[in-house]
């Protein structure tokens, strides 16, 4: 058997001095947001800061991962800790779902009955939301590129940066038009742009929890490359799972030709499958055809 060892550092491991002045940043801004909230009697504020909080938790969660990460694995965790980010966005997913429903309700009877907003405080607290998501944006756009965990923190930030705009605007339409309902309107808004980004993080989560294949990852694709390798004859038990984000596994049984040597196949089959697809971890079981017989196929 063979297996892919000592995992290199992952981007957000990389940038893990960007992700921490975003995360407090953005932290002491939600606070801010929903005193602010509060005090105007804001539901787009409020609003606002549930979508806030999708990024203070997604950035926490990288961090957290990061910290987790480093531990060495034990003989009790062989994986070391990778999935506790899986297990902790589960949880952040179903809370936001909560909170999205929550601010579609309030915003209900703020339809019906819209109160006043103190337009002007809103559009302060606001504004210094837009500066800090600037920021964040700023920090954040060089190391989107490296992996899906950093894009995905990038357009959370970026998200909420659009969202302080929306803010800003409908706050001018109150102090200038005294039309309230401009306030539940823009929360149902941001209440429906968080529902169905929170609802594929939780299919997500699941689906990596169920040892469900990586969405970029092409099972079809990768055996019948496989059968193209010299040496192998036939590919059985071909799985692929995730770790944590941007870390798959995968793991093979490969049946070799009768004329083909273990070592030349084992090599040939590991390369083609740690640079032709997107696997970090690659186990492969090479065995001659009737050794197949006397094993449990999953």
């Amino acid at each position: 058997m063979s297996g892919a060892h000592g995992m290199s550092g992952s981007a957000a491991s990389r940038n893990k001095r960007a992700l921490t002045i975003v995360f407090f940043t953005t932290l002491a801004y939600l606070v801010a947001e929903v005193i602010g909230g509060w005090w105007t009697g804001s539901l787009a504020l409020l609003a606002d800061a549930g979508h806030m909080l999708t990024d203070v938790a997604g950035v926490g969660l990288a961090l957290l991962a990061i910290r987790f990460g480093e531990k060495p694995a034990t003989p009790q965790r062989t994986f070391g800790y990778y999935r506790f980010e899986i297990l902790a966005a589960l949880t952040n997913a179903v809370v936001l779902i909560l909170i999205s429903f929550y601010i579609l309700y309030e915003a209900y009877f703020r339809f019906l009955n819209p109160p006043k907003v103190e337009s002007t405080t809103m559009m302060w607290v606001a504004g210094v939301g837009m500066l800090v998501n600037l920021y964040g944006v700023y920090l954040l756009r060089k190391s989107s590129g490296e992996s899906l965990n950093m894009k995905g923190a990038y357009f959370e930030v970026l998200s909420d940066l659009l969202t302080s705009v929306g803010v800003l605007i409908a706050g001018v339409i109150m102090l200038t038009t005294q039309w309230y309902y401009a306030d539940p309107l823009l929360s149902a808004g941001i209440g429906l742009f968080i529902l169905p980004r929170t609802w594929a993080l939780l299919k997500e989560s699941v689906n990596v929890l169920l040892e469900g294949t990586p969405a970029d990852v092409n099972l079809e694709a990768m055996r019948q490359g496989l059968l193209q390798v010299p040496g192998v004859a036939a590919v059985h038990d071909l799985h692929a799972w995730v770790l944590t984000s941007g870390v798959n596994a995968l793991s093979a049984h490969v049946v070799l030709t009768d004329e083909a040597r273990h070592e030349d196949v084992l090599t040939r089959t590991h390369d083609y499958i740690t640079t032709k697809h997107p696997i970090q971890h690659a186990t492969i079981q090479v065995e001659r055809g009737d050794f197949a017989q006397h094993e449990t196929h999953l």
